[in-house]
């Protein structure tokens, strides 16, 4: 075969796979299914006539790739028909889909944060407990936002929530709405809210936790029509909340470590918006302790002196940190043969290697940047 013909050929098998990542971004599966499995082809009839391409394994592993994913969609759209079809016999099937337990946590299991805790409290709890005090009166909020570094807790707070009101638990991600649920995306956005509508109307809170929100609901340099329908259909359902007098428990919480890239009209649909900081000194310590309650510690451990060296990490750091001194000190029993043995104490040099061990995650910009978005957008 010519180089002129197997350039033409390449090229033509470059479209379809660009063709196919198009369509699957824009909602358009069976077209993206149809486009993998032509450029796989076409690899496939440069292979059967010049086998001896240096670029086999390369158009090999291409092969591989797209057939894999036209499977994986071909698969998933045959559970989309079955769920369109649960859709019209009725909504049980979709809502076991949607509403999951949530982690079994409550406020207390939260060390500190005491004023995220109360903003949390007055913007969902007291509502859900005195409707009566806010109906035809003021409403109340139904949108919050939870920002800050990551591993601070923000996820834990919503499970928290959702346990303290007994609400139906309904999370989601940006890959549950453009990947998990192939078919159209906003179509997905619409069953979410029609689904949690239906609890809601049953005299059961409803908690929408949407982790990671910016995934979702950022404002990205780069966009093609499905992030854009997604986003405003969200925008509608949260507007929906609010319309004609609406008094229904749903609540939407979003998390996010990034919230300088939300959509400046889906930071308005969240009219709390808090921030949820890194632990300082103080709150390094009641972790420490907290994590360490159940734990043999050496008379020498001074957790003082580790919540000093720990500026910059966050909550699960600590946990880790905890984690690792502990798991070093077990790992002993088991090398010394002394299964049923007990271990050692923790001592100070445990710690202080576990902290070594572990940079922390937070920089001192990170947080001058949350501070400043916190001055501008937070409510707390």
């Amino acid at each position: 075969m010519s180089g002129y013909s197997t350039s033409l050929l390449e090229r033509t098998a470059r479209e379809y796979a660009d063709k196919a990542v198009m369509a699957e971004r824009t909602g358009n599966y069976e077209d993206a299914v149809k486009y993998y499995k032509a450029a796989a082809q076409i690899l496939r009839r440069i292979l059967s006539i010049n086998p001896d391409t240096g670029l086999r394994e390369a158009y090999v592993e291409f092969i591989r790739n797209y057939e894999e994913r036209a499977a994986f969609l071909e698969k998933s759209l045959e559970k989309i028909g079955v769920a369109g079809r649960n859709v019209e016999s009725g909504s049980q099937s979709i809502e076991r889909d949607l509403v999951k337990e949530p982690p079994k946590i409550t406020f207390e299991d939260i060390v500190d944060l005491d004023d995220v805790k109360k903003a949390i409290k007055k913007a969902i709890i007291y509502p859900v407990k005195r409707p009566d005090l806010y109906i035809d009166k003021i409403g109340w909020d139904k949108g919050v936002l939870l920002f800050g570094p990551p591993g601070n807790g923000k996820t834990m707070l919503a499970a928290a929530v959702a346990n303290e009101i007994k609400a139906a638990f309904i999370p989601i991600d940006a890959s549950d709405i453009m990947s998990k649920w192939l078919g159209d995306a906003e179509k997905n956005v619409r069953r979410i809210f029609d689904t949690a509508r239906r609890i809601a109307e049953g005299g059961r809170p409803v908690i929408i936790v949407i982790d990671e929100v910016d995934s979702l609901m950022g404002v990205f340099s780069s966009e093609v029509g499905g992030e854009v329908r997604v986003r405003n259909q969200f925008l509608k359902e949260m507007d929906g909340l609010y319309s004609k007098g609406s008094r229904e428990m749903i609540f939407v919480i979003g998390t996010t470590n990034k919230p300088w890239s939300l959509d400046i009209g889906f930071i308005r649909r969240f009219q709390k918006r808090i921030y949820v900081p890194s632990p300082n000194y103080e709150t390094r310590l009641a972790l420490l302790k907290h994590y360490c309650r159940n734990l043999e510690l050496d008379p020498g451990v001074n957790l003082e002196e580790i919540a000093k060296i720990t500026e910059g990490y966050s909550a699960s750091d600590i946990v880790d940190i905890v984690r690792e001194a502990y798991s070093k000190v077990v790992d002993e029993l088991f090398e010394k043969g002394s299964i049923g043995g007990k271990p050692r104490p923790i001592q100070m040099k445990d710690l202080i290697e576990a902290v070594s061990k572990r940079k922390p995650s937070i920089s001192q910009d990170m947080l001058r940047s949350y501070e400043e978005w916190n001055k501008r957008f937070g409510t707390l």
